[in-house]
């Protein structure tokens, strides 16, 4: 579902490369037509079976990956499965389920939960991706920022430029967001061409 892919989408991905890209859910990426100069990144879709109160799909998580490796795409990262809320079992998964990302080479990425202390962050991990709960993640955010200064760190669920704002002074790598384009055309695409063009120091980028 996230691969947006209006003009408007497409001229801000070319007027400030590597800034704007696609986090792809198994279900997002059958549908995808990759580009060449759009980043792309892999969640597991674990969050859309959450809200859809349906179980998640090994089989779906295992073809995205085959697919992947068969395009010969080079993923930002690659999100190891996790299980929304709930920290001891996603530790449980990414020891399952690592060897399937690192055997291909890519970036693996860790999903951290509500409770979730930055000693019990597996060390073999290239990025991490900050999601739980909207209050404990925003609560905690500078702590994890301030406990991996050398990984990317990616922030799920950001749809307001405030947060945006937030996560680019934290020194954020990358936020995903849908909720940009439910709005007007116009309005979307005015704040993130404004906010882009206002940052020159670093890169952020957004993921839809």
């Amino acid at each position: 579902m996230a691969n947006h892919s209006s003009p408007e989408f497409h001229h801000l991905a070319t007027k400030y490369p590597g800034r704007l890209g696609w986090l792809l859910t198994p279900e997002g990426f059958r549908t995808c037509k990759p580009r060449p100069w759009i980043p792309m990144a892999f969640d597991n879709g674990a969050w859309s079976a959450y809200q859809n109160k349906t179980e998640w799909s090994e089989r779906s998580w295992f073809e995205m990956l085959d697919r992947i490796e068969a395009q010969k795409i080079t993923p930002e990262w690659v999100l190891a499965p996790d299980c929304v809320g709930n920290k001891l079992e996603t530790l449980k998964m990414f020891f399952a389920y690592r060897h399937h990302i690192e055997s291909r080479g890519w970036k693996i990425c860790y999903a951290v939960q509500d409770g979730n202390l930055p000693s019990e962050i597996p060390c073999t991990i290239d990025a991490l991706f900050i999601g739980g709960s909207l209050a404990w993640k925003w609560k905690t955010l500078s702590m994890w920022c301030n406990a991996f200064p050398d990984l990317p760190i990616h922030v799920g669920r950001v749809n307001r430029m405030g947060k945006i704002r937030s996560c680019f002074r934290e020194g954020v790598a990358s936020v995903d967001g849908t909720g940009w384009f439910r709005r007007p055309t116009a309005e979307w695409f005015g704040d993130l061409d404004g906010f882009f063009s206002g940052i020159k120091d670093r890169q952020i980028e957004l993921y839809e």
